[in-house]
């Protein structure tokens, strides 16, 4: 089931041609090509400091290629339609209920479907009772739950997702993982970075495997789990150290 907002048009799928990053004379990802169509989930995995965090970053738009190409089906440089979720999620200093409000008030929602989305997004994910709590005094999976909910009150087409069970406990990991699924079934496309094996096998659809900073694989989950091509990929699968 599509929750594209009315009057959207697609933004994926989102083309990168050779796209690189560098910060002074560190290239911090190199001629990275890959496609993102709509619909698909796709698990970017790597070893700490491959260059994954960045890489969701340049897709998301919030740091530009130094060199190559980042194109949106609708041509945009930077669509509304798309959210990301950090690692540690950015909350307001506000109340939970107000911190899914604020986002869809800049939007430009009337009050009256604001509070009626607010209320339905509360119920959705189980927030209702701690609606007027402060959102900073939330547990780390509270927390993490509220930045999911309020992402997806936005209704993006895409949702970028940056490790959000890193540090979370098995409990709070499976219902973030049940969310993004969820998500998923509805029709979001879902980018997210991850170094939980396990998981990328419950979540990923499709894999791409960075290793410094160069994307080395794309692929099928089933194909490359089944077999990487790469000795880098396969030495990461087997659990041994990769640098």
């Amino acid at each position: 089931m599509s929750r594209m907002a009315p009057h959207t048009q697609p933004i994926l799928p989102l083309s990168l041609e050779r796209v690189s990053y560098s910060i002074g004379p560190a290239t911090l990802l190199q001629d990275i090509s890959l496609t993102i169509p709509a619909g698909r989930r796709l698990l970017v995995m790597g070893a700490n400091g491959a260059g994954k965090s960045l890489f969701l970053r340049l897709c998301h738009g919030l740091i530009d290629p130094v060199s190559g190409r980042r194109t949106w089906a609708s041509a945009e440089p930077r669509p509304k339609a798309q959210a990301m979720v950090f690692q540690r999620p950015v909350l307001l200093r506000r109340s939970v209920a107000e911190n899914l409000a604020y986002p869809l008030a800049l939007d430009g929602m009337e009050r009256a479907a604001r509070a009626d989305l607010v209320a339905q997004t509360l119920d959705r994910f189980g927030l209702r009772p701690m609606a007027n709590r402060p959102a900073r005094l939330l547990s780390g999976g509270e927390q993490q739950r509220l930045a999911l909910a309020r992402a997806w009150a936005m209704r993006p087409q895409i949702l970028f997702l940056d490790e959000p069970t890193s540090a979370l406990d098995p409990s709070a990991t499976r219902m973030i993982e049940g969310m993004v699924a969820q998500f998923a079934d509805e029709g979001i496309t879902i980018v997210m970075t991850t170094h939980n094996l396990g998981q990328a096998r419950r979540l990923a659809q499709d894999v791409a495997f960075l290793h410094r900073g160069r994307m080395i694989e794309h692929q099928a989950a089933d194909t490359f789990f089944a077999g990487p091509e790469t000795p880098e990929a396969r030495a990461f699968l087997a659990g041994d150290l990769v640098w």
